[in-house]
């Protein structure tokens, strides 16, 4: 499968997929496939945050490492989503389930946790910061830091490939 667009998903759409949005943005252009590939977030439960920016925190915390996301807006998955993306990335085993309910059957090869390509960190799952202190938006910026950097080196071998 080539992937020319990703798609992070989270709950609500304002603290962990934003992020991951963020950080893959950022690494591609870094890597020089910010034109290449399209990456996108939403949430599973995004109405509850539809159209507004990422909580402050994660930006606070996304800021520090040299990441923006102010200019993104939460939205909700839409059906369309699980045609327009060739890649899903859940940031948790309950999104992952809700985005396989969602999903028609022939899309459901397309959904896959972020932490799946982490290099570093033996994580199944991004935990979900919104709830608990500082500590976890750190800890949401290094799972999601490590598993972008596997998913930008997957795609650079897919482009060197294709």
């Amino acid at each position: 499968m080539t992937i020319r667009s990703v798609l992070m998903v989270c709950m609500g759409n304002i603290c962990r997929s934003p992020t991951a949005e963020g950080v893959l943005r950022h690494k591609l252009r870094e890597a020089g496939l910010d034109g290449q590939i399209t990456v996108d977030s939403a949430g599973t439960h995004g109405h509850w945050h539809a159209g507004e920016a990422p909580d402050p925190r994660s930006q606070a915390h996304a800021r520090q490492r040299g990441y923006e996301l102010s200019a993104l807006r939460a939205r909700q998955v839409v059906e369309a989503d699980f045609e327009q993306f060739d890649l899903i990335l859940a940031m948790d085993w309950d999104n992952l389930a809700l985005l396989e309910d969602m999903s028609p059957p022939t899309a459901r090869h397309k959904l896959r946790r972020l932490s799946e390509h982490c290099r570093h960190h033996d994580e199944p799952v991004v935990p979900d910061p919104y709830y608990g202190g500082r500590d976890g938006f750190d800890r949401v910026l290094d799972l999601v830091e490590d598993a972008c950097d596997g998913l930008v080196e997957l795609l650079q071998r897919q482009t060197r490939a294709g």
